[in-house]
């Protein structure tokens, strides 16, 4: 328990870095960001959206009358 204590300490309590974050690592880091949100949004649309799209599109085609 007190390592989760002190864990959150830091984590939310952190001492000053004096660190210089230059505009070409944080614009990598904020694109890197975007990336894996893309990422995580296109898995989403692949597994789950087009299998239920051609489920639907099957489903309409079968709900079609025939012409003779």
């Amino acid at each position: 328990m007190q390592l989760i204590n002190l864990l959150a300490i830091l984590i939310f309590f952190p001492n000053l870095a004096y660190a210089y974050i230059g505009p070409g690592l944080g614009l990598g880091a904020i694109l890197t960001a975007l990336t894996f949100l893309g990422l995580i949004i296109l898995a989403f649309f692949g597994i789950i959206f087009y299998p239920l799209k051609k489920f639907y599109k099957k489903l309409l085609k079968d709900k079609k009358p025939k012409k003779n």
